[in-house]
């Protein structure tokens, strides 16, 4: 097996969500991850736009950050920092995930493309919540 094989194999098998979208957001790359993390399949999501993954009350300080990353060429998320934010799943239902990108640039050093590993913490984000609530109603 040769390297571009291993690498193909590693994406598509990667447990995590891995989504690429284009400078427009219309997403290039879907693996089995993000089938089982959004719910949508490849053939679904393949040349949607991420709204269908961001939720509706998001979607204009989404494309507000990153319409500015295109532009600029910078992100404040792209040297492995994770940012949390809620998502939307195909069947309705609202999760947290945490992600991180990667941008693509082109052959002028513009970003062509971004890469976002997401994983779905929404059990751990309801734990801790339930644990903070806990913690102030014990201190009260």
């Amino acid at each position: 097996m040769n390297h571009d094989e291993v690498a193909r194999k590693l994406l598509e098998g990667l447990p995590d969500a891995l989504v690429i979208s284009d400078r427009a957001g219309k997403i290039t790359f879907w693996n089995a991850g993000a089938e089982r993390v959004f719910g949508f399949t490849e053939s679904e999501a393949l040349g949607c736009s991420l709204d269908i993954i961001t939720p509706e009350r998001l979607r204009e300080r989404h494309w507000s950050g990153y319409e500015r990353t295109m532009r600029t060429g910078r992100t404040q998320y792209g040297a492995g920092d994770l940012l949390s934010v809620p998502a939307i799943r195909k069947d309705g239902r609202a999760i947290s995930v945490q992600f991180s990108i990667t941008p693509f640039r082109d052959d002028k050093g513009e970003i062509c493309a971004l890469a976002a590993v997401m994983r779905d913490v929404t059990l751990d984000f309801e734990e801790r919540k339930q644990l903070r609530k806990a913690l102030r109603e014990a201190t009260s």
